[in-house]
């Protein structure tokens, strides 16, 4: 008998002690500000709106929108960049008459914009830009912090509350005193929240998150292995993946954006979530896996105090039937974001 009160004592100690240390840990966390963001990306069109695009969107419970304006690359190791100072051969919705129109839409409809500017790179994607050598850097650099003040001025006419300086740039964002005079640049003219998009493979390493203000990252983690996971398996998979989250967020003591998260309507769709559609042509079609891949995430990530938000990708103007795709429209996904949008976040 008293070996067993002693065992149970022991026992108490340690699960108080493993309490306590969990309490600690969640004080020691940022806290997300203001309102979650329940975000989409939003497709530019090639043509100007015609009006009513935005009304479903608006009725799913979203309250965010991320615009996309593109820079354009020849390749890799082009220091050279090109945006809409350099050429009027761009889709209306990714033009700055696009983008002032798509705001004031969706002002009117209660969605606020964000911008997030986009490097287009051909034949590879951003994540692999690298210069030869150190004057190439150079001009890269003083070509990108042209590009992105450029729409740093636009967020602050428009009085934009959030801008991401940049999206994917995993080797360039090595060189962390040419980002952090990026950062200072950009705040000369913008007076907005910042945030960077980082890669998943590359979020822990960015060293600049202390200069920002939200820990973005576009989060494709893979959450299996092969085809069709049950919903307890995407969320172990997610198990796997918070602790990261809470140490960076711990370390650097800033809320956390999802800046981009989606999957395919496919049964592969949670083994390599950014495996582009036209990669995927063989993939058997799954909206029910798709769903899964949803709901797996709002119940292991939606809730948490640290998390700031997310945008889907993506949401087009005008639907399409294409499959596969990432969009949720029209689809079993599309529920489930609306069910969690419209509903309060428990302990939120």
């Amino acid at each position: 008998m008293p070996v067993r009160m002693n065992g149970i004592v022991a026992i108490g100690i340690l699960v108080m002690g493993i309490s306590c240390d969990s309490i600690i840990n969640e004080k020691h966390l940022a806290r997300y500000e203001g309102d979650r963001h329940r975000g989409v990306c939003w497709v530019g069109s090639r043509e100007p709106l015609q009006g009513g695009e935005m009304i479903k969107l608006s009725r799913t419970g979203a309250s965010h929108i991320s615009q996309t304006p593109f820079g354009w690359q020849a390749h890799t190791t082009d220091p050279s960049i090109r945006w809409e100072t350099h050429s009027d051969k761009m889709w209306w919705g990714e033009s700055s008459d696009g983008l002032n129109t798509t705001i004031d839409t969706a002002q009117s409809l209660g969605l606020t914009s964000i911008l997030k500017p986009h490097l287009w790179v051909r034949g590879s994607w951003p994540g692999e830009i690298s210069m030869n050598n150190e004057s190439d850097w150079k001009k890269w650099f003083g070509q990108y912090k042209a590009f992105i003040v450029y729409y740093a001025r636009l967020a602050e006419e428009r009085k934009l509350p959030l801008l991401c300086i940049g999206t994917e740039l995993e080797k360039t964002s090595e060189r962390e005193n040419d980002w952090r005079e990026i950062i200072t640049a950009v705040k000369e003219v913008y007076s907005g929240k910042l945030t960077y998009a980082a890669n998943f493979t590359e979020y822990e390493s960015v060293k600049f998150w202390d200069a920002l203000d939200y820990i973005g990252i576009q989060a494709y983690f893979p959450l299996s292995v092969g085809e069709d996971p049950t919903l307890n398996q995407l969320r172990q998979g997610w198990e796997k993946i918070l602790p990261k989250l809470e140490k960076i967020n711990h370390l650097y003591q800033k809320p956390i954006l999802f800046t981009e998260l989606g999957y395919c309507n496919t049964l592969d769709a949670a083994d390599s979530p950014w495996v582009w559609p036209r990669e995927r042509k063989n993939a058997i079609l799954s909206e029910e896996m798709q769903a899964r891949c949803y709901t797996a995430f709002f119940e292991s990530v939606w809730h948490q105090p640290w998390f700031q938000g997310v945008y889907f990708w993506k949401w087009y103007p005008e639907s399409r039937n294409a499959s596969p795709d990432f969009t949720p429209q029209n689809r079993l996904a599309e529920q489930v974001m609306q069910r969690y949008f419209l509903q309060p976040i428990p302990g939120g």
